[in-house]
């Protein structure tokens, strides 16, 4: 008797068909059981994914940009008061307001450290 081996294939799903999948899940009166079977996946796996999108785990892939809102405000301090003549900073101030972070940046920065900043709290 000859021995068959079966090697099954990891599928892997991209986050945008995962966040589809759990959206419909979630629709009124849907059954995950049968939305699982309908995409061909595992029932327990579609409990993982909405668990995950509820901790706010499943996003999107960084790739795609998207905008932030922006609020400007003037510092009403630094108005009022004029930098001294020889002052070689100048001053105001950044305040960038993530969802897993928030930075104030008082006073001059470099553009290569802010862009540095950025990049990092962005990915």
């Amino acid at each position: 008797m000859e021995k068959t081996t079966v090697f099954k294939v990891r599928r892997r799903w991209p986050v945008v068909e995962k966040i589809r999948i759990v959206q419909e899940s979630l629709l009124a009166g849907a059954s995950v059981s049968l939305v699982a079977r309908a995409n061909d996946v595992n029932a327990n796996q579609v409990f993982l994914w909405r668990n995950q999108f509820r901790g706010g785990l499943l996003l999107p892939a960084k790739s795609e940009s998207s905008l932030l809102p922006v609020r400007i405000t003037r510092n009403i301090a630094a108005v009022a008061t004029p930098a001294p003549k020889d002052a070689t900073a100048t001053t105001g101030s950044i305040l960038i307001e993530l969802a897993s972070a928030r930075l104030r940046i008082e006073g001059s920065v470099d553009r290569a450290t802010l862009l540095t900043v950025l990049e990092v709290l962005h990915s």
